[in-house]
Protein backbone atom coordinates (compact mmCIF):
# COMPACT_ATOMS: atom_id res chain seq x y z
CA UNK A 1 0.00 0.00 0.00
CA UNK A 2 1.21 3.57 -0.48
CA UNK A 3 2.09 5.15 2.63
CA UNK A 4 0.23 8.16 1.23
CA UNK A 5 -2.97 6.66 1.06
CA UNK A 6 -3.06 6.26 5.06
CA UNK A 7 -1.88 9.42 6.51
CA UNK A 8 -4.25 11.25 8.59
CA UNK A 9 -7.51 10.28 5.94
CA UNK A 10 -10.02 9.44 9.00
CA UNK A 11 -8.88 12.51 10.51
CA UNK A 12 -9.48 14.46 7.32
CA UNK A 13 -12.72 13.25 6.98
CA UNK A 14 -13.80 14.31 10.32
CA UNK A 15 -13.17 18.16 9.55
CA UNK A 16 -14.71 17.50 6.57
CA UNK A 17 -18.16 15.49 7.45
CA UNK A 18 -18.27 15.75 10.86
CA UNK A 19 -22.01 14.58 11.83
CA UNK A 20 -20.75 10.74 10.32
CA UNK A 21 -18.03 10.50 12.60
CA UNK A 22 -18.30 9.10 16.03
CA UNK A 23 -18.70 11.46 18.96
CA UNK A 24 -15.61 10.54 19.96
CA UNK A 25 -13.64 10.94 17.17
CA UNK A 26 -15.63 14.47 16.53
CA UNK A 27 -14.61 15.74 20.02
CA UNK A 28 -10.49 14.76 19.62
CA UNK A 29 -8.93 17.31 20.40
CA UNK A 30 -7.11 19.95 17.83
CA UNK A 31 -4.63 21.73 20.43
CA UNK A 32 -2.98 20.99 22.99
CA UNK A 33 -5.29 23.23 25.27
CA UNK A 34 -8.25 21.19 23.99
CA UNK A 35 -6.69 18.65 26.09
CA UNK A 36 -8.23 16.79 29.29
CA UNK A 37 -6.53 15.99 32.18
CA UNK A 38 -2.67 15.44 32.31
CA UNK A 39 -1.65 18.68 33.80
CA UNK A 40 1.45 18.01 34.41
CA UNK A 41 2.23 17.43 30.56
CA UNK A 42 0.87 20.35 29.90
CA UNK A 43 1.88 23.10 31.68
CA UNK A 44 4.41 25.92 30.44
CA UNK A 45 7.72 24.57 29.57
CA UNK A 46 6.52 20.81 30.22
CA UNK A 47 8.36 18.24 27.59
CA UNK A 48 5.01 18.27 25.51
CA UNK A 49 4.80 22.23 25.44
CA UNK A 50 8.79 22.16 24.14
CA UNK A 51 7.84 19.49 21.92
CA UNK A 52 5.25 21.06 20.23
CA UNK A 53 7.09 24.42 20.51
CA UNK A 54 5.78 27.30 17.97
CA UNK A 55 4.94 25.06 15.37
CA UNK A 56 7.99 23.33 13.27
CA UNK A 57 9.74 21.60 15.64
CA UNK A 58 10.32 18.29 16.65
CA UNK A 59 10.94 16.86 20.41
CA UNK A 60 13.49 18.40 22.17
CA UNK A 61 16.40 16.47 22.23
CA UNK A 62 14.61 13.19 20.87
CA UNK A 63 13.77 11.73 17.47
CA UNK A 64 11.00 9.87 19.27
CA UNK A 65 8.46 10.08 21.95
CA UNK A 66 6.95 7.21 23.98
CA UNK A 67 3.41 8.14 25.71
CA UNK A 68 2.64 5.37 28.53
CA UNK A 69 -0.29 5.17 29.99
CA UNK A 70 -3.91 3.33 30.90
CA UNK A 71 -6.45 2.57 27.60
CA UNK A 72 -8.73 5.86 26.93
CA UNK A 73 -6.64 8.73 28.08
CA UNK A 74 -5.53 10.24 24.90
CA UNK A 75 -2.31 9.03 23.36
CA UNK A 76 -3.56 9.13 19.97
CA UNK A 77 -5.04 12.26 20.61
CA UNK A 78 -2.15 13.76 21.78
CA UNK A 79 -0.01 12.23 18.84
CA UNK A 80 -2.34 13.45 16.51
CA UNK A 81 -2.29 17.37 18.09
CA UNK A 82 1.58 16.97 17.89
CA UNK A 83 1.44 16.29 14.25
CA UNK A 84 -1.21 18.94 13.45
CA UNK A 85 0.93 21.71 15.69
CA UNK A 86 4.12 20.73 14.08
CA UNK A 87 2.83 20.72 10.52
CA UNK A 88 3.61 17.43 9.63
CA UNK A 89 2.07 14.22 7.99
CA UNK A 90 0.26 12.13 10.22
CA UNK A 91 0.34 8.41 9.90
CA UNK A 92 -1.23 5.99 12.37
CA UNK A 93 0.03 2.46 12.89
CA UNK A 94 -1.20 -0.09 15.36
CA UNK A 95 1.39 -3.15 16.09
CA UNK A 96 -1.47 -5.58 16.45
CA UNK A 97 -2.44 -5.53 12.69
CA UNK A 98 1.17 -4.07 11.28
CA UNK A 99 4.17 -5.56 10.70
CA UNK A 100 7.88 -4.32 9.16
CA UNK A 101 6.47 -4.51 5.79
CA UNK A 102 4.47 -2.12 7.18
CA UNK A 103 6.66 -0.09 9.32
CA UNK A 104 9.41 -0.20 6.00
CA UNK A 105 6.26 1.70 3.91
CA UNK A 106 6.21 4.32 6.08
CA UNK A 107 9.32 5.07 6.65
CA UNK A 108 10.13 5.12 2.45
CA UNK A 109 7.09 7.23 2.32
CA UNK A 110 8.41 9.49 4.98
CA UNK A 111 11.77 10.06 3.24
CA UNK A 112 10.40 10.53 -0.05
CA UNK A 113 8.09 13.07 1.62
CA UNK A 114 10.84 15.22 2.54
CA UNK A 115 12.67 15.27 -0.37
CA UNK A 116 9.77 15.82 -2.49
CA UNK A 117 7.76 18.17 -0.86
CA UNK A 118 9.90 19.25 2.54
CA UNK A 119 7.26 17.88 4.79
CA UNK A 120 8.34 15.84 7.40
CA UNK A 121 5.96 12.57 8.58
CA UNK A 122 4.99 11.62 12.43
CA UNK A 123 4.96 8.01 12.69
CA UNK A 124 2.29 7.00 15.51
CA UNK A 125 2.58 3.39 16.41
CA UNK A 126 0.18 2.35 18.74
CA UNK A 127 0.61 -0.56 21.47
CA UNK A 128 4.20 -1.05 20.22
CA UNK A 129 4.60 -3.55 23.36
CA UNK A 130 3.31 -5.83 20.96
CA UNK A 131 6.10 -5.45 18.68
CA UNK A 132 9.16 -7.93 19.14
CA UNK A 133 12.44 -7.26 19.97
CA UNK A 134 13.26 -7.53 15.75
CA UNK A 135 10.18 -5.55 15.09
CA UNK A 136 11.03 -2.77 17.49
CA UNK A 137 14.70 -2.59 15.63
CA UNK A 138 13.68 -2.30 12.45
CA UNK A 139 12.79 1.29 13.92
CA UNK A 140 16.10 2.54 15.06
CA UNK A 141 17.44 3.53 11.83
CA UNK A 142 14.57 5.81 11.01
CA UNK A 143 14.29 7.11 14.94
CA UNK A 144 18.20 7.99 14.75
CA UNK A 145 18.27 9.63 10.48
CA UNK A 146 14.99 11.47 11.89
CA UNK A 147 13.35 10.40 8.77
CA UNK A 148 10.14 10.52 11.20
CA UNK A 149 9.07 11.61 14.29
CA UNK A 150 8.09 8.06 16.30
CA UNK A 151 5.50 8.63 18.56
CA UNK A 152 4.97 5.48 20.34
CA UNK A 153 1.93 4.66 22.53
CA UNK A 154 2.17 1.28 25.24
CA UNK A 155 -0.18 0.39 28.06
CA UNK A 156 2.66 -1.40 29.61
CA UNK A 157 5.39 -0.52 31.38
CA UNK A 158 8.20 0.49 28.66
CA UNK A 159 11.18 -0.59 30.89
CA UNK A 160 10.26 -4.15 30.24
CA UNK A 161 8.27 -3.92 27.01
CA UNK A 162 10.38 -1.58 24.41
CA UNK A 163 13.81 -2.45 23.95
CA UNK A 164 16.85 -0.37 25.74
CA UNK A 165 18.30 1.57 22.54
CA UNK A 166 14.83 2.42 21.48
CA UNK A 167 14.46 3.56 24.94
CA UNK A 168 17.20 5.69 25.59
CA UNK A 169 16.49 7.80 22.08
CA UNK A 170 13.35 8.41 23.05
CA UNK A 171 11.59 11.17 25.38
CA UNK A 172 9.04 9.04 27.82
CA UNK A 173 5.83 10.75 28.94
CA UNK A 174 3.70 8.90 31.65
CA UNK A 175 -0.27 9.77 31.49
CA UNK A 176 -1.98 9.90 34.33
CA UNK A 177 -5.43 8.38 34.21
CA UNK A 178 -8.60 10.83 33.64
CA UNK A 179 -10.36 11.84 37.08
CA UNK A 180 -14.26 12.44 36.98
CA UNK A 181 -14.03 15.69 37.01
CA UNK A 182 -11.80 15.35 33.53
CA UNK A 183 -14.07 13.07 32.59
CA UNK A 184 -17.38 15.45 33.63
CA UNK A 185 -15.82 18.49 31.20
CA UNK A 186 -14.99 16.28 28.43
CA UNK A 187 -19.00 15.19 28.60
CA UNK A 188 -19.98 18.79 29.04
CA UNK A 189 -18.16 19.96 26.25
CA UNK A 190 -19.26 17.27 23.91
CA UNK A 191 -22.88 17.82 24.68
CA UNK A 192 -22.96 21.68 24.01
CA UNK A 193 -20.61 21.96 21.48
CA UNK A 194 -21.09 22.45 17.71
CA UNK A 195 -18.24 19.16 17.15
CA UNK A 196 -20.58 17.45 19.88
CA UNK A 197 -24.54 17.58 19.99
CA UNK A 198 -24.70 20.70 20.15
CA UNK A 199 -27.04 21.11 22.70
CA UNK A 200 -29.60 18.74 21.43
CA UNK A 201 -29.92 16.77 25.09
CA UNK A 202 -29.14 17.81 28.49
CA UNK A 203 -27.91 15.22 31.09
CA UNK A 204 -29.06 15.19 34.37
CA UNK A 205 -26.92 14.15 37.78
CA UNK A 206 -27.76 11.34 38.36
CA UNK A 207 -27.48 9.86 34.43
CA UNK A 208 -24.09 11.65 34.25
CA UNK A 209 -22.85 9.94 37.26
CA UNK A 210 -23.29 6.57 35.74
CA UNK A 211 -22.20 7.33 33.06
CA UNK A 212 -18.68 7.77 34.85
CA UNK A 213 -18.77 4.73 36.45
CA UNK A 214 -19.01 2.72 33.15
CA UNK A 215 -16.55 5.14 31.77
CA UNK A 216 -14.26 4.08 34.41
CA UNK A 217 -11.65 6.66 33.65
CA UNK A 218 -11.64 6.09 29.53
CA UNK A 219 -12.94 9.17 27.76
CA UNK A 220 -13.40 7.35 24.86
CA UNK A 221 -15.72 4.65 26.51
CA UNK A 222 -17.91 7.83 27.97
CA UNK A 223 -17.96 9.63 24.94
CA UNK A 224 -19.38 6.41 23.11
CA UNK A 225 -21.57 5.91 26.06
CA UNK A 226 -22.84 9.15 26.27
CA UNK A 227 -23.52 9.06 22.51
CA UNK A 228 -25.06 6.09 22.32
CA UNK A 229 -27.71 7.37 25.52
CA UNK A 230 -27.54 10.43 23.94
CA UNK A 231 -29.21 8.78 20.33
CA UNK A 232 -31.83 7.19 22.52
CA UNK A 233 -33.14 10.20 24.02
CA UNK A 234 -33.36 11.99 20.64
CA UNK A 235 -35.16 8.90 19.44
CA UNK A 236 -37.96 8.91 22.19
CA UNK A 237 -38.21 12.76 21.95
CA UNK A 238 -36.67 13.18 25.30
CA UNK A 239 -35.14 16.75 26.05
CA UNK A 240 -33.02 15.34 28.43
CA UNK A 241 -30.88 11.91 28.91
CA UNK A 242 -32.59 10.18 31.99
CA UNK A 243 -30.35 7.40 34.14
CA UNK A 244 -33.18 4.75 32.92
CA UNK A 245 -32.22 5.97 29.11
CA UNK A 246 -28.23 5.25 29.93
CA UNK A 247 -29.23 1.97 31.62
CA UNK A 248 -30.70 0.86 28.35
CA UNK A 249 -28.28 1.92 26.38
CA UNK A 250 -25.30 0.66 28.00
CA UNK A 251 -26.81 -2.26 29.32
CA UNK A 252 -25.59 -1.59 33.43
CA UNK A 253 -27.58 -1.13 36.37
CA UNK A 254 -26.59 1.66 37.94
CA UNK A 255 -25.12 0.89 41.27
CA UNK A 256 -26.18 3.29 44.49
CA UNK A 257 -22.56 4.43 45.28
CA UNK A 258 -20.59 7.36 46.24
CA UNK A 259 -16.83 7.17 45.99
CA UNK A 260 -16.40 10.16 48.24
CA UNK A 261 -19.18 9.30 50.81
CA UNK A 262 -19.65 6.81 53.39
CA UNK A 263 -21.25 4.17 50.92
CA UNK A 264 -17.26 4.13 49.62
CA UNK A 265 -16.05 3.20 53.18
CA UNK A 266 -19.26 1.57 53.97
CA UNK A 267 -18.95 -1.41 51.14
CA UNK A 268 -15.30 -1.46 51.70
CA UNK A 269 -15.45 -2.17 55.35
CA UNK A 270 -18.47 -5.05 54.24
CA UNK A 271 -15.86 -6.98 51.95
CA UNK A 272 -12.82 -6.69 54.67
CA UNK A 273 -15.62 -7.95 57.40
CA UNK A 274 -17.14 -10.68 54.85
CA UNK A 275 -13.83 -11.86 54.39
CA UNK A 276 -13.10 -12.26 57.92
CA UNK A 277 -16.13 -14.00 58.46
CA UNK A 278 -15.14 -16.53 55.52
CA UNK A 279 -18.42 -16.03 53.75
CA UNK A 280 -16.84 -16.10 50.39
CA UNK A 281 -20.56 -15.27 48.59
CA UNK A 282 -21.28 -11.73 50.58
CA UNK A 283 -17.43 -10.87 49.72
CA UNK A 284 -18.06 -11.30 46.20
CA UNK A 285 -21.42 -9.39 46.26
CA UNK A 286 -19.42 -6.15 47.60
CA UNK A 287 -16.32 -6.66 45.29
CA UNK A 288 -19.07 -6.75 42.61
CA UNK A 289 -20.76 -3.59 43.98
CA UNK A 290 -17.06 -2.04 44.06
CA UNK A 291 -16.33 -2.89 40.66
CA UNK A 292 -19.74 -1.94 39.22
CA UNK A 293 -19.54 1.48 41.06
CA UNK A 294 -16.40 2.08 39.11
CA UNK A 295 -13.66 1.62 42.11
CA UNK A 296 -10.37 1.99 41.55
CA UNK A 297 -9.25 -1.06 41.50
CA UNK A 298 -5.89 -0.74 43.17
CA UNK A 299 -7.74 0.65 46.54
CA UNK A 300 -9.34 -2.98 45.95
CA UNK A 301 -5.83 -4.65 45.83
CA UNK A 302 -4.89 -2.82 48.90
CA UNK A 303 -7.57 -3.50 50.96
CA UNK A 304 -7.28 -7.29 50.30
CA UNK A 305 -3.52 -7.09 51.00
CA UNK A 306 -3.83 -5.71 54.40
CA UNK A 307 -6.82 -8.27 54.51
CA UNK A 308 -4.57 -11.47 54.21
CA UNK A 309 -1.83 -9.90 56.99
CA UNK A 310 -4.55 -8.48 59.52
CA UNK A 311 -7.19 -11.58 59.53
CA UNK A 312 -5.07 -14.56 58.07
CA UNK A 313 -1.03 -14.35 58.90
CA UNK A 314 0.37 -17.27 59.10
CA UNK A 315 -2.99 -19.58 59.36
CA UNK A 316 -2.37 -19.38 55.53
CA UNK A 317 1.01 -18.28 54.98
CA UNK A 318 -0.05 -18.51 51.35
CA UNK A 319 -2.79 -15.32 51.48
CA UNK A 320 -0.07 -12.70 51.23
CA UNK A 321 1.66 -13.70 48.13
CA UNK A 322 -1.78 -14.59 46.19
CA UNK A 323 -3.15 -10.68 47.46
CA UNK A 324 0.30 -9.11 46.58
CA UNK A 325 0.20 -11.23 43.39
CA UNK A 326 -3.44 -9.50 42.67
CA UNK A 327 -2.37 -6.04 42.93
CA UNK A 328 0.87 -6.30 40.78
CA UNK A 329 -1.54 -7.95 38.06
CA UNK A 330 -4.19 -5.02 38.67
CA UNK A 331 -2.00 -2.37 38.21
CA UNK A 332 -0.63 -4.15 34.73
CA UNK A 333 -3.83 -5.24 32.96
CA UNK A 334 -6.69 -2.92 34.60
CA UNK A 335 -10.25 -3.27 34.27
CA UNK A 336 -12.38 -5.21 33.00
CA UNK A 337 -9.89 -8.44 33.38
CA UNK A 338 -8.62 -7.01 36.87
CA UNK A 339 -12.11 -7.86 37.86
CA UNK A 340 -11.16 -11.77 37.49
CA UNK A 341 -8.04 -10.96 39.05
CA UNK A 342 -9.55 -9.67 42.18
CA UNK A 343 -12.52 -12.34 42.87
CA UNK A 344 -9.61 -15.36 42.51
CA UNK A 345 -8.00 -13.15 45.28
CA UNK A 346 -11.10 -12.82 46.94
CA UNK A 347 -12.20 -15.99 47.01
CA UNK A 348 -8.55 -17.40 48.45
CA UNK A 349 -8.72 -15.02 50.95
CA UNK A 350 -12.26 -15.83 52.36
CA UNK A 351 -11.90 -19.69 52.13
CA UNK A 352 -8.42 -19.19 54.07
CA UNK A 353 -8.06 -20.18 57.59
CA UNK A 354 -7.99 -16.84 59.58
CA UNK A 355 -5.63 -15.38 62.29
CA UNK A 356 -5.23 -12.29 63.59
CA UNK A 357 -2.22 -13.18 65.58
CA UNK A 358 0.31 -11.00 63.66
CA UNK A 359 -2.12 -8.13 64.17
CA UNK A 360 -2.07 -8.34 67.72
CA UNK A 361 1.41 -9.05 68.11
CA UNK A 362 2.51 -6.35 66.53
CA UNK A 363 0.27 -4.33 68.21
CA UNK A 364 1.10 -5.12 71.61
CA UNK A 365 4.69 -4.66 71.32
CA UNK A 366 3.58 -1.05 69.53
CA UNK A 367 1.64 -0.15 72.96
CA UNK A 368 5.22 -0.63 74.77
CA UNK A 369 7.39 0.84 72.60
CA UNK A 370 4.98 4.09 73.06
CA UNK A 371 4.94 3.41 76.61
CA UNK A 372 8.31 3.88 77.01
CA UNK A 373 9.55 0.60 77.00
CA UNK A 374 12.11 0.73 74.73
CA UNK A 375 15.86 -0.07 76.99
CA UNK A 376 19.34 -0.64 75.47
CA UNK A 377 20.25 -3.02 73.06
CA UNK A 378 21.97 -5.72 74.95
CA UNK A 379 25.80 -4.85 74.98
CA UNK A 380 26.58 -8.55 72.97
CA UNK A 381 23.76 -7.68 70.16
CA UNK A 382 25.61 -4.11 69.63
CA UNK A 383 27.00 -3.41 66.34
CA UNK A 384 31.11 -4.93 66.78
CA UNK A 385 32.62 -3.82 63.42
CA UNK A 386 34.19 -0.51 63.89
CA UNK A 387 37.22 0.60 65.76
CA UNK A 388 37.00 0.94 69.26
CA UNK A 389 33.66 -1.56 69.40
CA UNK A 390 35.63 -4.03 71.81
CA UNK A 391 36.54 -1.50 74.06
CA UNK A 392 33.19 -0.46 74.85
CA UNK A 393 32.34 -4.24 75.32
CA UNK A 394 30.26 -4.10 71.84
CA UNK A 395 29.47 -7.68 70.83
CA UNK A 396 31.32 -9.45 73.31
CA UNK A 397 29.96 -12.37 74.46
CA UNK A 398 27.86 -12.81 71.35
CA UNK A 399 26.90 -16.49 70.62
CA UNK A 400 26.65 -17.22 66.46
CA UNK A 401 23.46 -19.48 66.12
CA UNK A 402 24.92 -21.76 63.25
CA UNK A 403 27.44 -22.48 65.64
CA UNK A 404 25.23 -24.06 68.02
CA UNK A 405 23.33 -27.25 67.57
CA UNK A 406 20.23 -26.81 66.43
CA UNK A 407 20.52 -23.05 65.55
CA UNK A 408 19.15 -21.44 68.40
CA UNK A 409 21.59 -19.84 71.44
CA UNK A 410 20.71 -19.64 74.76
CA UNK A 411 20.72 -15.76 74.94
CA UNK A 412 19.12 -12.61 75.78
CA UNK A 413 17.89 -11.02 72.59
CA UNK A 414 15.48 -8.00 74.13
CA UNK A 415 16.29 -5.34 75.97
CA UNK A 416 15.84 -5.75 79.95
CA UNK A 417 12.67 -3.74 79.91
CA UNK A 418 10.55 -6.42 77.87
CA UNK A 419 12.64 -9.64 78.43
CA UNK A 420 10.34 -11.94 79.08
CA UNK A 421 7.37 -10.45 77.50
CA UNK A 422 5.49 -12.65 74.53
CA UNK A 423 4.06 -10.93 71.75
CA UNK A 424 2.76 -13.78 69.52
CA UNK A 425 0.69 -16.19 70.51
CA UNK A 426 -0.36 -18.37 67.88
CA UNK A 427 -3.58 -19.83 67.07
CA UNK A 428 -4.41 -23.55 66.03
CA UNK A 429 -5.91 -22.80 63.27
CA UNK A 430 -4.34 -24.14 59.85
CA UNK A 431 -1.15 -24.15 58.97
CA UNK A 432 -0.35 -21.48 61.97
CA UNK A 433 -0.80 -24.76 64.30
CA UNK A 434 2.61 -25.91 63.01
CA UNK A 435 4.16 -22.52 64.20
CA UNK A 436 2.48 -22.49 67.30
CA UNK A 437 4.76 -25.85 68.65
CA UNK A 438 7.39 -24.45 67.25
CA UNK A 439 7.34 -21.01 68.83
CA UNK A 440 7.37 -22.51 72.43
CA UNK A 441 10.36 -25.28 71.46
CA UNK A 442 12.12 -21.86 70.70
CA UNK A 443 10.91 -20.02 73.54
CA UNK A 444 12.14 -22.65 76.16
CA UNK A 445 15.46 -23.38 74.24
CA UNK A 446 16.54 -19.10 74.47
CA UNK A 447 15.83 -19.37 78.37
CA UNK A 448 18.27 -22.75 78.48
CA UNK A 449 15.08 -25.11 79.40
CA UNK A 450 16.19 -27.26 76.66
Amino acid sequence: MEPDLFTAAAEDRQEKDPASSPLAVRMRPRTLDEVVGQKHLLKPGSPLRRLVGDGDGGPAGASSVILWGPPGIGKTTLAYVVSKATNKRFVELSAITAGVKEVRAVIDGARRAVGGYGKETVLFLDEIHRFSKAQQDSLLPAVENRWVTLIAATTENPYFSIISPLLSRSLLLTLEPLTDDDLRGLMARALTGERGLGGAVTLPEDAEAHLLRVAGGDARRALTALEAAAGAAIAKGEPEITLETVEETVDRAAVKYDRDGDQHYDVASALIKSIRGSDVDAALHYLARMIEAGEDPRFIARRLMISASEDIGLADPNALPIAVAAAQAVAMIGFPEAALTLSHATIALALAPKSNAATTAIGAALADVRNGLAGSVPPHLRDGHYKGAAKLGHAQGYVYPHDVPGGIAAQQYAPDTIHGRQYYEPTRYGAEARYADVVERVRARLKGDE
